[in-house]
């Protein structure tokens, strides 16, 4: 069993920056293939960005591509969303997730499939205008 911890949402203010972090109590971090996914309110959730196990892979949401960058620490167990330019649409709750078995190929499936092994409870970002 994987816990999935998300840090870092708060209120901010539109045109700022924000960075999230969700640190995983597992000590086999680095076989995980993380991603991050939001939900708005009154919305479906949807992918966000994904990330391979070592971190050398990543892919993005097509809407969300030169604002928001994930990354990794499997030092520290950990997995970063920093989000730029921040906009009232980006009002959601964001959650991190792992899926065990994607090879840095496959990450991509992540934005059509939401079938991850394990979730975060989540945390809210409040974008104000």
């Amino acid at each position: 069993q994987v816990q999935l911890v998300e840090s870092g949402g708060g209120l901010v203010q539109a045109g700022t920056s924000l960075r999230l972090s969700c640190v995983a109590s597992t000590s086999t971090f680095s076989r995980y293939a993380m991603g991050w996914f939001r939900q708005a309110p009154g919305k479906e959730r949807e992918f966000v960005a994904a990330i391979s196990r070592r971190g050398g892979t990543t892919y993005y949401a097509d809407s969300l591509k030169g604002r928001f960058t994930i990354s990794r620490d499997n030092a520290k167990n950990t997995v970063y969303l920093q989000m730029n330019s921040l906009k009232p649409e980006d009002t959601a709750v964001y959650y991190c997730a792992a899926h065990g078995t994607l090879t840095a190929q496959a990450i991509g499936t992540m934005s059509t499939s939401g079938d991850m092994d394990y979730w975060g409870k989540g945390t809210l970002v409040t974008v104000s205008s």
